[in-house]
């Protein structure tokens, strides 16, 4: 095989086919859903978090067609959109390595009781992820995380404690993402650089399938239980908006809608 069909899209598709049958299998993706199932039938919302490019995960998870209504996204702009912070803290290249911006996200969020925490992270090492998921479990929630375990057991964690967001979750759903998370290595640039650079990350779209998975086998649950789950449908069909609006109203001042 040459270096060129190495590095072709097809080899990714088929990179990708083949993670699409592996990911499905994790025996995780049932307790998650037991978690989810749990959290909704005692009145509680999804809380979701990811940093980086783990966000679209949350967003798979909160707010979409298709999924859960009763979910909400945090987001480190938080500390922007609902708190006092400067706009110009956004802009840190440091910003989801500081623990103590978890807590400001938390202590903003609406959160309650019974709410069930799904923390995305690919490395799960950065502060902001490791930390919040250690308030999360102080404060009595379950915990779900979303993340590489190849990635994460292969570096070093960023937090005071040296835990990674895998050592606190409740149920660990592994995404099979490689160390580095690009599938298709580069030959050598003979630029000097002694890191072997790679092109075609998976990350988001396995942690994605993940997400989604558990849903659908929540929405499951909750039809064999004789409940009506609480589900998005788009809002470009005609009836979507006035679905929408009249279970996001069931949940007035926990779940919110932002960019």
């Amino acid at each position: 095989m040459t270096v060129n069909q190495r590095v072709a899209p097809q080899a990714f598709a088929e990179h990708i086919a083949h993670l699409v049958q592996v990911v499905p299998k994790d025996p995780e993706i049932s307790r998650a859903a037991g978690l989810f199932t749990k959290a909704l039938t005692a009145g509680g919302v999804i809380q979701a978090f990811g940093s980086g490019h783990s966000e679209a995960v949350a967003m798979e998870i909160a707010g979409r067609a298709g999924g859960l209504v009763p979910t909400n996204r945090l987001a480190l702009r938080d500390i922007v959109l609902y708190g006092d912070a400067p706009r110009a803290d956004l802009d840190r290249y440091d910003l989801e390595r500081d623990p103590a911006i978890a807590r400001t996200i938390l202590d903003l969020a609406p959160v309650q009781e019974h709410d069930l925490f799904v923390i995305i992270s690919n490395s799960g090492v950065n502060g902001v992820v490791v930390e919040l998921a250690t308030l999360v479990k102080e404060r009595g929630h379950d915990l779900i995380a979303i993340t590489s375990r190849a990635h994460s057991e292969a570096v070093a964690s960023r937090h005071p404690s040296g835990r990674r967001l895998a050592d606190l979750a409740d149920v660990v759903l592994d995404n099979h993402a490689p160390y580095g998370d690009a599938v298709l290595p580069l030959p050598p640039s003979g630029g000097g650089s002694t890191a072997p650079a790679s092109i075609g990350a998976v990350s988001t779209i396995t942690s994605a399938l993940l997400a989604q998975l558990v849903v659908a086998q929540t929405v499951s649950n909750l039809l064999e239980a004789g409940e009506v789950p609480p589900v998005y449908l788009s809002a470009n069909v005609p009836e979507g908006d006035a679905h929408n609006l009249r279970l996001e109203a069931l949940y007035a001042g926990r779940i919110r809608r932002t960019a």
